[in-house]
C-alpha cells in the first residue's frame, strides 16, 4: 500500500486489505480450471440467472464489485490525501504514474485508468504471495539455524552496527539472495502458475496441442528437478553459492517462480527487491528459532499449507526475539518513525 498508493495500513482489520483479502480468494475460485460448469458449456452463459446451472452469473456480479472496490477504494483516498497535502512525502507508483500521465498528456498512452488498474494489481497480487514467501523464508531457517547464523555473519560484516540493510546493500549480501532464492524455490507460492489459452495449434517434444488448449506450466516441477536442484526437500541456499559469491551456473528460481511468456508476472522485479529487503531486515535484526512451551520441551512449527492457484502456509509457532538490546531500540525507533 505504501509504495503503490503511499498510505500507510492499520496494523490490524485495515479495510483495504480486507477487501483486497475477499476480493483475492474470488479471484483464485474463479480461475480454478473446471471450478464453473460455463467453463466446459459455454452456452450457459445464456441462461437466465435463476434457472440452474446459471448461478456463477450472481457470484460474477459480487466479484465483479469486490474487485472494483479493491481497485477504486484505495486509489480514491490516495487521491483525496494528495489534493490535501497530507500523507507520505516520499513518491509512490500513484504519484510517478500521474507525473507521467501529465507529461504525456498529448496522444500518451498511459491514462488515469491504466494507472488506477496497474495499482490496483501491484498491491492485491503481491500481498499474499510476498507473505507467503517470506513465511516459507522463515519455515526454512528453523530447519536449518546453521544457514541463519551464517547469513548474521555476513550481514554482521558489511552492515554498520545500530543500522538495518537498505537496498544497495543487496550485491554485499549474496548468502541472504540465495536465502531469498531458496524460498522461492522450496515452496512456490504459485506451483502451476497461470493456465494458459493456445490461440494456435502447437506441438512440444512429439505432443499435439491443438488450439484452444489449456496449458498450465507445472513451476513446482521445475523448481524441485533433483537433477538441477539435487535433494529439493531440503531448505539450503548453499546450492546457490560458489567460492563465497552467487553460483551464475545454477538455475535461477526465477525461470519458472514467476510464471511464463506474456502473462509472466509484471511486478517481479518489485516483488524480489520487496521479499528481499524483508528478509534481509529480519536476519540482521532476529534470532530466529522454533518455540517452547511452559515446560521449556521444543514446539515443531507445523507445515501444513493451503493448497490452490496460489498456496500459503497455515499458522505456526516460532520464536522470534531481537538480537540485541541495541537493536530492540532500533526497531523500536524505526517503527515510531511516520515514514517507517
Amino acid at each position: 500500500m505504501s509504495v503503490t498508493y503511499g498510505i500507510d495500513v492499520l496494523p490490524k482489520n485495515d479495510p483495504y486489505i480486507e477487501t483486497a483479502e475477499k476480493s483475492l480468494r474470488a479471484v483464485l475460485d474463479a480461475a480454478v480450471p473446471g471450478a464453473f460448469l460455463v467453463d466446459s458449456l459455454p452456452w450457459l452463459k445464456y441462461l437466465p440467472e435463476f434457472l440452474p446451472g446459471a448461478g456463477f452469473k450472481r457470484k460474477a456480479r459480487e466479484w465483479h464489485k469486490l474487485a472494483r472496490m479493491m481497485v477504486e477504494n484505495p486509489y480514491e483516498a490516495a487521491m483525496r490525501n494528495m489534493d490535501a497535502g497530507v500523507g507520505r512525502s516520499e513518491p509512490s507508483f500513484l504519484t510517478i504514474g500521474l507525473e507521467a500521465m501529465r507529461a504525456n498528456e498529448k496522444g500518451g498512452a498511459i491514462t488515469e485508468n491504466v494507472i488506477q488498474d496497474s495499482a490496483g494489481a501491484i498491491y492485491a497480487a503481491g500481498s499474499d504471495t510476498t507473505v507467503a514467501t517470506i513465511a516459507s523464508c522463515i519455515l526454512g531457517l528453523l530447519s536449518r539455524p546453521d544457514v541463519l547464523e551464517k547469513a548474521q555473519t555476513e550481514i554482521d560484516s558489511v552492515i554498520k552496527p545500530g543500522h538495518l540493510p537498505e537496498f544497495e546493500d543487496e550485491p554485499s549480501l549474496p548468502y541472504v539472495t540465495a536465502i531469498v532464492k531458496e524460498s522461492l524455490r522450496w515452496f512456490a507460492v504459485a506451483p502451476t502458475a497461470i493456465p494458459h489459452l493456445l490461440e494456435v495449434e502447437d506441438e512440444y517434444k512429439g505432443y499435439r496441442l491443438p488450439a484452444g488448449s489449456i496449458v498450465m506450466g507445472n513451476s513446482w516441477a521445475m523448481l524441485n528437478d533433483e537433477k538441477v536442484y539435487p535433494d529439493p526437500s531440503t531448505f539450503n541456499p548453499d546450492r546457490f553459492m560458489k567460492g563465497g559469491k552467487l553460483n551464475p551456473d545454477i538455475r535461477d528460481p526465477a525461470h519458472a517462480c514467476w510464471g511464463f511468456g506474456r502473462r509472466v508476472c509484471p511486478g517481479r522485479y518489485l516483488a524480489f527487491s520487496s521479499v528481499w529487503i524483508n528478509v534481509a531486515s529480519m536476519i540482521a535484526a532476529f534470532d530466529i528459532k522454533k518455540a517452547t512451551d511452559t515446560y521449556g520441551n521444543v514446539i515443531e512449527p507445523n507445515t501444513e499449507f493451503v493448497s490452490g492457484l496460489v498456496c500459503g502456509w497455515r499458522p505456526f509457532q516460532c520464536s522470534i526475539t531481537p538480537r540485541s538490546r541495541e537493536m530492540e531500540l532500533l526497531i523500536r525507533s524505526n517503527a515510531a518513525r511516520e515514514d517507517f
